[in-house]
């Protein structure tokens, strides 16, 4: 290594706003925490344009100014916020045994606690349109951007529980929804394919798929084609939100801590520790379920506060 091994009471892995309420936290109780932010600073917020669901924002925000926020109120406490990447981890499965991470294959850190705080990536469809007006448009959360739509016509693309669930959650607020499903069938339980059944304003579109993403600034529309006629369709809509899933950010961790079949960490309990001792995860790691930007927050203040209580055990 090429630096001296540096010894701290507290490592946060990942900037998103369960890491930075974690820091938040964690400096407040005086275990002058070190957080490494990763590529992406901030998170999947820092993708999104507009916030208008987070508490204390009564004008709403973008996604990069409410990370930069939670950044400087972090830092305000005493957070070390550094930017590099964690590329190895040796954890101690003893209470009171400390972990070693390497981060950017060449500083050695050892720490009494680390907060797991990577979140998951949202998969895309990986066009150069979609990837051109993600935030103008293009969404992968119905829950976050919905509102925006009021009204409007949009698409929804994929066929498990999940795209059903925002197909169903966007008929609400919108006038039509569009489900494009690229099978002859949904994957969505039975129940998920009777809520879209019975919602008269989804349309759902079997075999189909988007070709490409309309507009030059927002979205105008997509090209969708049917994959076994071959036949092309514009259909006219102002969002398009990719319900296709997500991918957690875990794979630093395979082997070392339990997680379940598609790769999010399990906690133990109402708890976020892991089965690691001083090991503890937040937000969208070990959460599928809500993904939202406020329980993220949650649960990085509950794995400050488990790890405070760890260390004031063995101290």
């Amino acid at each position: 290594m090429s630096e001296a091994t540096e010894k701290i009471k507290c490592l946060i892995i990942g900037s998103g706003p369960a890491g930075y309420t974690a820091a938040i936290y964690a400096a407040r109780a005086d275990m002058k925490p070190v957080m490494y932010t990763g590529m992406q600073m901030g998170g999947q917020l820092t993708t999104t344009t507009e916030v208008d669901n987070f508490p204390g924002y009564k004008d709403g925000t973008d996604g990069t100014a409410m990370m930069m926020d939670l950044k400087h109120q972090a830092e305000r406490f005493g957070t070390d916020v550094r930017f590099g990447m964690v590329t190895a981890v040796t954890l101690s499965d003893e209470v009171g045994g400390v972990h070693k991470v390497i981060v950017d294959e060449n500083k050695e850190i050892e720490a009494n606690t680390i907060i797991i705080s990577t979140g998951a990536t949202a998969k895309y469809l990986g066009i150069e349109s979609e990837q051109r007006l993600i935030g103008g448009g293009v969404s992968a959360c119905a829950t976050c951007d919905g509102f925006f739509y009021k009204g409007q016509e949009v698409v929804v693309v994929g066929g498990g529980d999940t795209a059903a669930e925002e197909a169903t959650y966007l008929a609400n607020i919108c006038s039509k929804v569009y489900l494009l499903v690229r099978k002859d069938h949904m994957r969505a339980s039975k129940a998920m394919q009777h809520r879209v059944d019975k919602t008269e304003n989804i349309e759902v579109l079997y075999n189909t798929e988007v070709e490409e993403v309309l507009g030059d600034n927002v979205v105008s529309g997509v090209t969708a084609i049917n994959n076994q006629t071959k036949k092309t369709t514009e259909i006219s809509v102002t969002g398009i939100f990719i319900a296709i899933g997500h991918t957690p950010n875990s794979n630093l961790f395979k082997g070392l801590l339990d997680m379940d079949e598609t790769g999010y960490l399990i906690t133990e309990g109402k708890t976020t520790k892991t089965n690691m001792p001083g090991v503890f995860a937040a937000g969208d790691i070990q959460d599928k379920e809500y993904r939202q930007a406020v329980t993220a927050a949650g649960t990085g203040c509950m794995a400050a506060l488990d790890a405070e209580r760890y260390l004031g055990a063995i101290e």
